[in-house]
């Protein structure tokens, strides 16, 4: 070969790699617009997330209903109350029973001070009752109910039987509230 056709073999060579390097500037500068995305290298750096603005109002006292329809709108209508819930205090080795008064006519009878409240869990095999102190009485409330107020009562839970997730029964004389699960 000629030295003349080696010079424009290398000049055809500088070319083509110009060219080719003005592609690949212009390929970065577009960036991946209609290119297949490769998979994140192990060390490549993955830009945060923007975190979620939270709410500026309040904080709420709202809770979820706890029953299904037909449940929550039986004690509602027939006991006047609502917002029923069961939970562990102290450790466990109380049962604190909760409600909300609708209806106070309706809701006489769970602050009824001669019926006996009891709490029974099948799953435990016990029947919890209200505990009565020396200088205090039972613990529990028994004033008459009044529309828009929340009342409760206490179950002992010696040897804490009754654990979180049970499923429980709360009678107090003719009131009944099946299968309230302990919070």
């Amino acid at each position: 070969m000629s030295p003349s056709a080696r010079a424009g073999t290398e000049s055809v060579r500088t070319a083509s790699a110009l060219v080719q390097a003005a592609m690949f500037a212009l390929l970065l500068a577009a960036g991946p617009t209609n290119a297949q995305s490769s998979p994140p290298r192990a060390n490549a750096v993955v830009p945060a997330k923007p975190a979620l603005a939270k709410s500026a109002g309040p904080p709420t006292t709202y809770l979820p209903n706890r029953f299904a329809g037909r449940a929550g709108a039986y004690y509602r209508v027939v006991w006047g109350v609502d917002s029923l819930s069961v939970k562990l205090v102290e450790s466990g080795e109380i049962i604190r029973f909760a409600w909300r008064v609708l209806d106070a006519d309706k809701a006489k009878a769970l602050n009824d001070d001669k019926a006996k409240p009891a709490l029974d869990d099948p799953q435990a095999g016990v029947s919890l009752v209200v505990p009565a102190m020396e200088n205090i009485g039972q613990l529990r409330q028994t004033q008459p109910p009044e529309a828009g107020k929340s009342y409760w009562m206490a179950f002992s839970n010696q040897g804490r039987r009754v654990k979180r997730g049970h499923r429980v029964n709360v009678v107090i004389g003719p009131f009944h509230a099946n299968g309230l699960v302990v919070d």
